[in-house]
């Protein structure tokens, strides 16, 4: 494994199929099948030894020595959950670290995963958000982080494949790091790196209009939206990023998305908060948007919701909802029609639970110190919130 330090050379982990295709035509004057050859090696058997891939001749081998690398992300600390959770710890440049978490249950094996180091924006009941923002990932810190997953997991693509499914929730905003989010997704679903069908891997955002549309045109990954509300007022209240792009346009730029993947529905994510979102009035007006969903795609079950019961963190002025109060919110949901599973709660003990991720960060944007502020205006106000 090579050291983290900076490098000329070429990290391989940073290129597709068609990057590395053309690096080794245009830059090692090799035939572009080579590029197969390399990608299996580092993505199926996890090699990262350049003298270790057999089938490659030495001049090959040493070529590859002078103008390449396999960086992969080093593993800061890993912990395991005692519910099978995973969450390892991944050192990025100077201080800064993200998380990545597994989750295996019955019959799939799913991976969050980050995309950038810590998140631009700054949504309320979000952990990640009150560590601010440093920078966006590269394709090899992505990709990386699927790599580190499946060697420890044993996973072989096609054969014993613990790995199945790849969701892009972990630290950050992918939308707001696109290029380098969609390379590392081509790798997880090329049959030459882990073979993930396009359902399998899901990308989540917080609802930036213009790249969804721009996802739409390149990639037909599952989307997943971040909507955490079913009105306006309410959202922008828990996601900045409403004032910008409020619920009309948000719903209307994921009509589009689905128009092009015809069959498949959107997943609308809703963290559940205790007296904030959770009432009978927040669960009939996201019928009614789900449903008004629906009839725009002239399809059954366009709109699914996954029902989030909010997992609490240090510092935070959000609780989770009594379980009474999650299973009547969603009774209503599904008395209207609406499929709304609860997702159940895994890797809490570990901090690894939605919402909980963290890392390192060297924050560039003032919101950790920010933050540190409010816990001890609260702390100083009795614990309550200083602000009306």
């Amino acid at each position: 494994m090579i050291d983290v330090a900076a490098s000329t050379k070429q990290n391989l982990l940073d290129l597709d199929r068609e990057g590395l295709e053309c690096f080794f035509a245009d830059t090692l004057g090799e035939k572009r099948f080579r590029a197969h050859q390399v990608m299996k090696w580092i993505h199926h058997r996890h090699v990262t030894d350049f003298d270790e891939m057999t089938d490659l001749g030495k001049a090959l081998r040493a070529k590859l020595q002078q103008h390449a690398e396999v960086r992969v992300p080093q593993v800061q600390f890993e912990k395991p959950s005692a519910d099978g959770t995973h969450k390892w710890l991944l050192a990025m440049d100077g201080s800064n670290a993200i998380e990545t978490v597994y989750i295996p249950d019955k019959g799939r094996g799913t991976l969050c995963v980050s995309s950038q180091v810590g998140c631009a924006l700054n949504c309320q009941f979000c952990s990640t958000a009150t560590q601010g923002f440093n920078r966006n990932l590269s394709t090899a810190e992505i990709i990386g982080q699927v790599w580190v997953a499946a060697r420890h997991l044993g996973n072989v693509p096609h054969k014993q494949r613990k790995l199945t499914n790849v969701v892009m929730m972990g630290m950050g905003e992918p939308l707001m790091n696109f290029d380098n989010v969609v390379r590392a997704m081509s790798v997880m679903r090329d049959d030459l790196g882990y073979g993930l069908a396009n359902k399998r891997v899901t990308l989540s955002t917080a609802g930036l209009v213009p790249m969804i549309d721009k996802l739409g045109e390149v990639s037909d990954v599952s989307l997943a939206v971040s909507l955490h509300a079913p009105n306006d007022d309410l959202r922008t209240e828990l996601v900045p990023l409403n004032k910008k792009y409020p619920i009309a346009e948000l719903m209307e730029s994921c009509v589009r998305y689905a128009q092009r993947k015809r069959g498949e529905s959107v997943t609308f994510e809703y963290t559940l908060m205790k007296d904030v979102n959770d009432q009978p009035v927040h669960a009939r007006e996201l019928v009614r948007l789900m449903r008004d969903f629906d009839n725009r795609l002239q399809m059954k079950d366009a709109a699914k919701v996954n029902l989030i019961p909010f997992n609490p963190f240090p510092g935070t002025r959000f609780q989770r909802p009594e379980d009474a109060a999650i299973r009547r919110f969603q009774k209503l949901l599904n008395e209207a029609g609406r499929i709304a599973p609860v997702r159940r709660t895994r890797g809490d003990d570990i901090d690894a639970a939605c919402g909980q991720l963290k890392g390192q960060v060297m924050d560039r944007t003032r919101r950790q110190a920010e933050f540190r502020k409010s816990l001890e205006a609260r702390a100083a106000n009795g614990g309550v919130d200083a602000s009306p």
